[in-house]
């Protein structure tokens, strides 16, 4: 499954730098972070109505990482989310993190949708996916 890339622009803080003046590495998986929020939310769900509502979660579970060149201060970057594989609870995303035409950042994120009070794995709703495939 390939859905169409999502994307969300991004400028870099000061706070998202480190002593060298790039981005501070772990920052990236913020940046992807809220990316797959907006994504979301882009689709007309909420993280918190999907709790209330759907009694679902999603957490990460694995993360593939791989950086290739350095944000600054300022700069305005671009990050995607594509999903590109889907389970009965779980998702993989394609991401990517982009200054214009360059690459800076890319990375598989593994989200898992699990039930909020046992933590165990629970099916993603359908009407999700079916939202995302004509939304986003």
């Amino acid at each position: 499954m390939t859905l169409q890339k999502f994307e969300w622009p991004i400028r870099i803080y000061y706070e998202d730098t480190d002593a060298g003046g790039v981005v501070f590495y772990a920052n990236y998986l913020k940046f992807f972070e809220r990316c797959r929020t907006e994504m979301l939310r882009a689709a007309g769900f909420e993280q918190d109505s999907l709790i209330r509502n759907e009694r679902i979660i999603f957490v990460v579970r694995s993360v593939q990482i791989d950086y290739l060149k350095p944000a600054r201060f300022n700069e305005l970057i671009s990050v995607t989310a594509g999903i590109i594989e889907e389970k009965k609870a779980s998702l993989l995303f394609e991401q990517l993190i982009y200054r214009g035409e360059d690459v800076l950042c890319k990375g598989l994120v593994r989200i898992a949708c699990v039930d909020p009070e046992t933590m165990r794995p629970k099916a993603i709703p359908k009407i999700l996916i079916e939202q995302f495939k004509n939304e986003c």
